[in-house]
Formats: structure tokens, sequence, C-alpha cells
């Protein structure tokens, strides 16, 4: 069968060719924007007038009798039609007779192209939105359950000082609170209609190009057509945000993989998530966050792609941009198959207090609290740190923490100690002693949990209005 753009063609393409252009093995995804933005746009061609309006709705029962077809398995995509346009005209053409090929008019594959991957990718983006949102709720469930729980806070791996681990997973609430945020206001751009630029510099048929963004809920068109046919910010925006949001969850993914191991202990992952060894019947491997961990290099992979694609194309359309959207595709595979792991993940996780209290209360991260306390007595601060770095070597020296010093011990270091360092040098002190906003203290944290809870109300009221 001859090609819908074979008119001008005196030779059939050759096979290699149809394989190796054709962009249907991988585009099919886009069946169901394809059809809903071809659905607006005849609705709008039999508005203006420029197709009676008999054919209009001819071609609409055939777009949804072919949708339907789509969605029962019952259309087999063919190389030869190159793409999801072209098959999905082919099977209109087939369902409804020639009045099909009236679909096309006033439009190009290069704007209907742009406006699938436009719709296509403002669904995506409230989905991993509201994704985010779950993990967040189980973040904050995890942290309040551990208002009371302290463990080892690290810089460089090394212990630095006492917090609560409610405040650790409140980091992990932070930044994804960004990245939510991120996804809310790239819509905005996203949300931006192309179709009817044509192919480069827009068409001849008077056609209502606002209708059309009213009938698929855009909030506005593309001023310039060039730009909409060729413009792929908003994916690599997308992919620039789900870079961070990977990494993100790979940095989460290398504290679980720590902290389920057994040199630290500090939790357990649920059996659910967590898979075993062939040889070894003792392992429990945390392949779950493993994988989060290893996928994020093939998303920024996908962002840098795309970003070496479109560095050097002159305005239009190139067949270059067809690698826009596998990348995009695999992406948003990825970062969903994640984050329906993470959430439930996080939410069954065990948390092993006494292990991190033992931790705690096993190191020298209580040293800075001795330090500020010799200030308050009026030392100078550098003074108080050289103090404290040779109390430390004492007992590095001796096989001792810093709470098995007695009194004539510390004395031996300064004069100024005295009995109340005994308290000062409590786990509970310590951190609650960082009594400032944003701090590890106890009431600090419970009024960040509130705070996020606000900002995660906004978030489902964001969702809801967009879904």
């Amino acid at each position: 069968m001859s090609k819908l753009w074979g008119g001008r063609f005196t030779k059939q393409t050759n096979h290699l060719v149809d394989e190796y252009t054709a962009s249907i093995g991988f585009d099919q995804a886009l069946a169901e924007e394809d059809i809903q933005g071809s659905l607006a746009h005849v609705t709008m061609l039999g508005k203006c007038g420029i197709l009676p309006q008999e054919d209009v709705e001819t071609i609409k029962a055939g777009l949804n009798k072919v949708l339907d077809k789509i969605h029962k398995g019952e259309i087999e995509f063919s190389v030869s039609d190159e793409d999801i346009h072209m098959n999905v005209e082919k099977n209109l053409i087939a369902e409804i007779g020639p009045v099909g090929g009236k679909l096309h008019t006033g439009r190009s594959r290069n704007d209907q192209v742009a406006t699938d991957m436009h719709l296509y990718l403002r669904k995506r983006v409230v989905e991993l939105s509201g994704m985010l949102y779950e993990l967040q709720k189980s973040l904050v469930v995890q942290a309040r359950d551990n208002l009371d729980t302290i463990v080892p806070g690290y810089t460089h791996l090394q212990r630095a000082q006492p917090i609560l681990f409610a405040h650790h997973l409140m980091a992990y609430v932070s930044m994804f609170q960004r990245d939510i945020e991120r996804l809310m206001d790239s819509y905005k751009r996203i949300n931006v209609l192309p179709l009817g630029a044509g192919a480069l510099a827009g068409t001849t048929f008077p056609i209502d190009r606002h209708f059309v963004a009213e009938q698929l809920q855009f909030d506005r068109v593309y001023e310039n057509s060039l730009d909409a046919v060729s413009d792929r910010d908003f994916i690599l925006e997308f992919l620039s945000h789900a870079s961070i949001i990977m990494m993100h969850l790979s940095r989460l993914s290398e504290e679980l993989v720590l902290w389920s191991s057994t040199e630290f202990n500090f939790i357990e992952l649920d059996d659910a998530f967590c898979t075993g060894s062939s040889i070894m019947p003792q392992k429990k491997n945390p392949d779950v966050p493993e994988l989060v961990r290893g996928k994020t290099g093939r998303v920024y992979g996908n962002l840098m792609g795309l970003l070496t694609v479109l560095k050097s194309l002159p305005l239009a359309y190139n067949k270059d941009m067809q690698e826009d959207k596998e990348g995009m595709f695999d992406t948003v595979a990825t970062l969903e198959g994640a984050l329906q792991l993470f959430a439930p993940m996080i939410a069954s996780m065990k948390v092993n207090k006494s292990r991190m209290r033992e931790a705690v209360n096993k190191d020298f991260s209580n040293a800075t609290d001795i330090a500020d306390f010799l200030v308050g007595k009026g030392l100078p601060f550098r003074q108080a740190h050289e103090v404290i770095g040779k109390t430390v070597l004492y007992c590095i020296q001796n096989g001792k923490y810093l709470l098995d010093l007695t009194m004539d011990e510390f004395k031996q270091f300064s004069d100024l100690f005295d009995d109340a360092i005994y308290q000062v040098l409590q786990p509970e002190t310590v951190v609650n002693a960082r009594n400032v906003y944003g701090g590890t203290a106890t009431d600090q944290v419970a009024d960040a949990i509130k705070r996020s809870e606000v900002l995660m109300n906004m978030t489902e009221q964001w969702l809801e209005e967009h879904q």
C-alpha cells in the first residue's frame, strides 16, 4: 500500500529505511493523546466552516472507534506507516472511507506530534507529583513515629552531631517538596498548545487555535509557529527535574542500603521489598534502593542525550527531533517505577531505635556541645576547640567516651568544667539545645512536620484541580 505522502515519489521506500526511520515502535504510547488532539482539531474545522458538519461527525465517530480498538488491542501498528499519526489516519480511513483523509486539513505532523507530547507530559507531571506526595506522606508518618529517636548525624560519613531521626527524614520531605514545586511550575510551560502552527509557518485555512486550546484545556497557544514545532524545552525541563528527583531518590537509596547493613543495623526493610541470594541463604538484599540508585544514571543519560540532539538544530523541525520521545518515555517509566515502590517501602520500614541510641552513646558526636559549654564559661571558641580536641584524643587513647570521664579527668583539660557537663553531654540535651528554626530540637522538628503538612495540603489541592 502506498504511503499517505507518496505522491511525489517514483520508488517504494527501501524497507531498511522504513525500519530505521519509523517511530511507531515507541510513539504508539501517544495513541490516546493523538486521537484526543485530532478530536479537538476536527471539531474546530467544523466550527470554522472548513469541513461540513456531517464530515466532522463521521470523522469523530471513526476516531472513537479507532481508539476503542486500540484499547482492546485490535489494531496492529505498521512500520510502513511510520508513526502513530499515520497509523491512526490509515485505520480511520479504513473505518470510514476517504472522508477520513480530511482530518489532516490545516495541520502538519510537526505541530501534531508536538501537541501529542504536550498532552502526554501534562498528564504525567500531575501523576508524578501525586506519587511524590505519597512518598512525602510515608516519610512524615515515619518522622512522627520517631520524634524521640536519636541517631548520629554525619558529615563525610563520619559521626558529627546527634540528631533526631525524624529530622533526617524531614530533610527528604523538603527535597521532594522542591521536586513537586518544580513539576508544578513546569506545568504552565507544558500546558501551551502548538497545534495550528502547521509544518512551520502556520496554515492558509481560517482555523481557530484558541478554540482548540479551550477544547484541550490548554492555558495558551504558542505565539510563534516556528517555535511551536521546534520547541522541546518543556521536555528538557521535565528531564532535568526528573534527574534531580532521581538524584534525591538515589541519595535516600544509598542511606537505606547503609542503614540496613549489619554494620549500621539502623533499619530493616520489609521482606516484600528485598530479595535473596541464589547461593547464600542468609542474605536479605536491598535490591529496590540499589536498583533505583543504578537507574539514576539512565535518567541523567536521557537528559544529556536530548540536550545533545538539540544543540545544533536549525529551525524548524528536523528528523533528529524524533529522538525526543524514547528518552522521555523511559524517564517517565523509570520514575513511576521507583516512586510506586518507594512510598510503601518507607511506610513498612522498621526503625531500630535501640541500635541508633547505642550508636549515639558510643561516639564523640557530643563534643561540640562541650566546646559550647566552655564558651559559655568565657573561654574563646578556638581555645575551647583545642581543649575538646585533646579531651577526645585522651578518650580514644584510653578506650573511653566523654560521658565515661570523671570530673578529675575533665579538669585535666580545663578548670572551667563542673558537674553540669554530664547533663550537657546527654544526647537529649544535645539535640534539644539546637532549638532554632530548622534545627533538630524536638519542638522544632514537630513544627517542621506541621509546616510540611500545610504544603502537602496545598499539593493535594493542586492535584485535585489538575487531574
